[in-house]
């Protein structure tokens, strides 16, 4: 048996032990919980296997600093993989922390669906699952502890109503959507759309995948403009900043200006969107912070201990824009 899992088993007898000779306990006070299992092996460092998703942009770059820097803090011993933004990457590196007996597996999905698999392999191996920043869909939800990260689609809400206000509840709205499958493109999707379900004069009239990514969105945004219904955009809804900034910089090839004849929302919050921001090139983005190394590494600390943790830690959603970007950036971590 997996020494953590053996911890756990004790703690958990010690519990429900503890509760039935008071014959009642606390009462729930953080909604739904996760499970929680007990310290490492001869009381040494906890070991924590990570498999990151890649380093497709500034976002994720500031997610992986964190993780590490946190880690480090704490003398968590961490094995940290890039899958270099391949699903298949990310199953072997989980595979290879079972081999390897490590007290906590964490990763940052590249798509929601195809864990089942693997993650039963992890649960059979008596290792607990933490996810980051992005949600998997699996039939049993005991594959995994918890899930750390932000509400995806508030996210797409929120920069919907930004441009529904912006624009006067009038606009052709070219789209640029992240990685397809993942979860931050689906739900940043599903959530921008029924933002502006509430106002018929907002449209979507281009929309299509640009995987994240700066190159990606400047080659979408200039075949979006080359189209029929190039010139009918007036405002652009990316999924991501680096999308956004890509997309900026097809603009300007095109001989228009961006922010002022294409009003640009965006979400991250990442510096590089300050600083367009501040140039007075994108008008808004929604923040879905990075900085997810303390959360992560207290859900692992609280695992190890045998202490029950939330299922769902939500970080919380700010809006940033133009008007206050220029002070605001001067305390911008990432």
């Amino acid at each position: 048996m997996h020494e953590l899992t053996r911890r756990l088993a004790i703690g958990l007898l010690a519990s429900a032990g503890a509760a039935w000779l008071s014959g009642c306990g606390k009462g729930d006070a953080g909604g739904e919980q996760g499970g929680a299992a007990g310290g490492t092996s001869g009381g040494g460092a906890i070991q924590v296997g990570f498999a990151q998703i890649g380093a497709e942009g500034d976002w994720r770059r500031a997610n992986s600093a964190s993780i590490q820097a946190a880690a480090d803090k704490r003398g968590i011993d961490l094995i940290f993989v890039d899958a270099q933004g391949k699903q298949e990457n990310q199953i072997k590196a989980i595979r290879n922390f079972i081999v390897q007996g490590v007290d906590v597996i964490a990763f940052s999905p590249v798509v929601e669906t195809g864990w089942e698999p693997v993650l039963r392999e992890v649960k059979d191996a008596g290792i607990p699952v933490v996810l980051t920043d992005r949600v998997v869909e699996v039939s049993d939800p005991d594959l995994y502890v918890t899930f750390i990260g932000a509400d995806f689609v508030e996210e797409g809400r929120r920069a919907a109503a930004w441009l529904a206000e912006a624009a006067g509840g009038e606009a052709r709205i070219a789209e640029l959507q992240g990685t397809p499958g993942s979860a931050p493109a689906i739900d940043r999707k599903k959530g921008f759309e029924e933002g502006i379900a509430q106002h018929p004069g907002m449209q979507v009239i281009k929309s299509q995948a640009a995987d994240f990514t700066r190159a990606k969105g400047r080659e979408v945004m200039e075949s979006f403009l080359k189209s029929p219904e190039g010139k009918e955009i007036t405002a652009l809804y990316a999924h991501n900043d680096d999308m956004a900034i890509g997309a900026i910089q097809a603009i300007e090839e095109a001989g228009l200006r961006p922010g002022v004849d294409i009003k640009i929302v965006s979400i991250d919050g990442v510096r590089a969107a300050f600083e367009a921001m501040v140039a007075g090139k994108l008008n808004c983005t929604v923040e879905c912070n990075p900085l997810l190394g303390p959360q992560l590494f207290d859900a692992v600390e609280a695992i190890a201990a045998a202490r029950e943790v939330p299922r769902r830690v939500v970080t919380e959603a700010v809006v940033f824009t133009q008007a206050t970007a220029a002070e605001d950036i001067k305390t911008r971590q990432y």
